[in-house]
């Protein structure tokens, strides 16, 4: 791969990202060469760099130390500014890609499983991001508070430095002392991926005196660098103008030596002799005591190792009592074809409760009656969803196991993602997939936000809900009831696409079973089939009637619970039935998509929807055949008057549901406002 620029030509050779997963168009983000100052690689978002990898030129994009090795040439001449990489064992297949979220991969083909492996990616930390904590000042990853100023400067904004933003930097203690000809110096600042060299000079040949003097003499001169080079002598780095995008790297970092005026050289100074001299002290008192107390130390260690051994395996035994009836069943009577759990990362709670700044108010997205809903951010940059049962809560637990136990084992775009989850101590907490655009209802039923849907985009809603309910029913390895199929369980990605999520009131069937009856009947009022609201019964074709009144509430953009002025009685399936009747079906389409909607997909899902909510179960489709008729031009039957076209419950269903006029979810009602 060979990246860089030709000056003669003009040509600028480098990576582009794809528009999105699905759509192999030019995408926003792009990797190049950047030949100002001392070359060096940049992924840009747009025009705003996002990540960039070291200024030195023998430093590739990949990893140079791990395997296989990736090897980099670097030229930089008056006709050409590239780097080229290749790969020392031929037999080695790699590829460098970078998706439109601006993640740079290096991927490896693994033949032994047929599939591609990634050996190394960044952005992969929060300090991997460009300029995450300003200019003047460094980002180090594992700190409570990753930003540092560089010595002689102090953060720009102290308020925002206390509530943990740096991106702001930092500006110079002193101001009023000048750093030119001053008695100004150099402070080092050891193991640093070096600054953003857009800016700075390089010389080579030079060693750390010639090089801090051609510092000195320039008063824009704000930092250097001395770097070794195998058998080529040394490079010296000198910068001009602002420090910007400086990481702490233990293992490969160089040595930075800052500019500072002299009232910060004194400091640091002193601090470099009082240091010294603390080190011999500490040294003679260590000498002193160390003989003495080493049989001590021996014995009470010897004693505190058997102790610590008696408490794990103890602290070993709980947790697996606790665990065992918190464990999600994994080897209930529910997954009878399973005697493993499924591969499912288990969280520490440390890093659960760092993702979500300790659960902060400001981080809470939503509560059910689950518990919360926070918003977390992974050390990698990863933004995700933690679901946290409530300690107070009458259900979860119940829930919870059969979430982690039926959602691990589910693999498709329109099912939200489940990344881990987390038992320790008294906390029990889902993770998945951070959805930013929250969840359907909380845009349809929005009338400034329902414009935010065309007709376009709403279509593809309905044909994604089909499909992941489809397989759910058919595909899948297991057959899965959700049973709380509604507007506000579907959640919206970056992109607007739909993601099946709650799956704590969800059944598996077997192969061959076609339906089952409970006596705890759960969910919500308006989505629930008769058949299961009266009887207690339930199919996938209960889930295939809250598919219907999904549908048509996409479509009008009302709630199914809503009264009408002409028929104050009815809820939507029953207003909608009656304009069918008629033939003014088109006139439920939401106002906000009038000027945007295809009059005969709106009417095909129209009538597939009140397909889908007919009273007699054998009368509605399976989602198979809602698939086939959503996507293409069959002919459709004639729909049956549907069931619940009246908003008043009967006296069998007040009876059953205590008078409830739209809700009788009393145990897992989850109206989340964000996820």
């Amino acid at each position: 791969m060979k990246l860089g620029l030709n000056l003669m030509t003009g040509i600028n050779m480098f990576l582009t990202s794809w528009k999105s997963k699905d759509d192999p168009g030019t995408g926003n983000c792009s990797l190049k060469v950047n030949p100002n100052g001392s070359p060096q690689s940049i992924v840009y978002k747009g025009s705003t760099p996002h990540w960039r990898s070291d200024p030195r030129p023998w430093i590739s994009v990949t990893n140079v130390t791990e395997s296989p090795r990736v090897n980099c040439d670097f030229v930089n001449n008056k006709d050409e500014i590239y780097y080229a990489y290749f790969v020392e064992d031929p037999s080695i297949v790699i590829r460098a890609v970078l998706d439109n979220t601006g993640l740079l991969q290096k991927l490896v083909w693994d033949d032994g499983v047929h599939q591609w492996k990634e050996h190394w990616s960044v952005p992969k930390y929060r300090c991997d991001m460009y300029g995450q904590c300003g200019s003047y000042s460094k980002c180090s990853p594992g700190h409570r508070f990753e930003c540092m100023c560089l010595p002689g400067y102090e953060p720009k904004s102290p308020r925002e430095w206390d509530l943990r933003d740096g991106s702001n930097g930092c500006v110079r203690k002193h101001l009023e002392l000048s750093v030119c000809g001053n008695g100004e110096g150099f402070v080092k600042v050891e193991r640093l991926k070096l600054p953003d060299s857009s800016f700075s000079a390089a010389w080579t040949g030079m060693g750390r005196f010639e090089c801090e003097q051609a510092c000195l003499m320039n008063c824009s001169c704000t930092a250097f660098s001395v770097v070794n080079i195998d058998g080529k002598g040394t490079n010296c780095l000198a910068w001009y103008g602002e420090l910007m995008d400086i990481l702490e790297q233990v293992d490969e970092g160089l040595d930075l030596n800052v500019r500072v005026d002299a009232i910060e050289l004194a400091k640091y100074i002193r601090k470099s002799k009082g240091s010294l001299s603390k080190q011999r002290k500490l040294a003679i008192a260590l000498v002193s005591i160390v003989v003495p107390m080493f049989l001590v130390s021996l014995l009470t260690y010897i004693w505190l190792a058997k102790k610590k051994k008696t408490k794990v395996k103890r602290k070993a035994h709980n947790q697996s009592i606790n665990f065992a009836s918190t464990k999600v069943s994994f080897e209930g009577h529910e997954l009878e074809d399973s005697s493993t759990h499924p591969d499912l990362p288990i969280f520490n709670l440390s890093c659960i409760v760092a993702a979500t700044e300790n659960f902060s108010p400001t981080n809470k997205l939503g509560q059910g009656g689950f518990g919360s809903v926070f918003k977390g951010q992974l050390y990698n940059g990863q933004h995700i969803a933690v679901k946290r049962l409530s300690k107070s809560s009458r259900q979860g637990i119940g829930e919870f196991k059969n979430e982690v136990m039926l959602i691990a084992k589910l693999q498709h775009k329109n099912l939200v993602k489940l990344l881990g989850c987390c038992i320790q101590e008294d906390e029990t907490m889902l993770i998945y997939e951070y959805m930013p655009n929250k969840s359907l209802d909380s845009i349809i039923f929005d009338h400034t936000r329902a414009s935010f849907l065309n007709w376009k985009k709403r279509f593809e809603i309905i044909l994604g809900i089909a499909r992941g309910i489809l397989y759910l029913h058919q595909d899948s390895r297991l057959k899965i009831i959700h049973r709380d199929l509604k507007a506000s369980n579907v959640l919206l990605d970056a992109e607007m696409n739909p993601k099946i999520s709650d799956f704590g009131m969800a059944r598996i069937f077997k192969e061959d079973q076609i339906q089952d009856k409970t006596t705890r009947v759960v969910g919500t009022y308006g989505y629930m089939s008769p058949e299961y609201v009266i009887f207690g019964q339930f199919s996938t074709k209960s889930d295939v009637f809250s598919f219907g009144v999904i549908l048509l509430e996409i479509v009008s953009g009302r709630k199914n619970c809503d009264s009408y002025q002409e028929h104050p009685s009815q809820n939507l399936i029953g207003h909608v039935w009656e304009l069918w009747r008629e033939d003014r079906a088109s006139d439920i389409v939401d106002s906000s998509i009038k000027e945007s909607y295809v009059s005969d997909e709106v009417l095909r899902c129209i009538q597939v929807g009140l397909l889908c909510v007919e009273e007699e179960v054998v009368d509605r489709p399976t989602m198979f055949a809602v698939n086939l008729m959503l996507s293409s031009e069959t002919t459709l039957p004639s729909p049956k008057k549907p069931a619940f076209i009246l908003r008043s419950p009967s006296k069998k269903l007040d009876s059953i549901i205590g008078g409830a006029s739209c809700s009788i979810n009393e145990v897992t009602i989850t109206k989340f406002e964000a996820r």
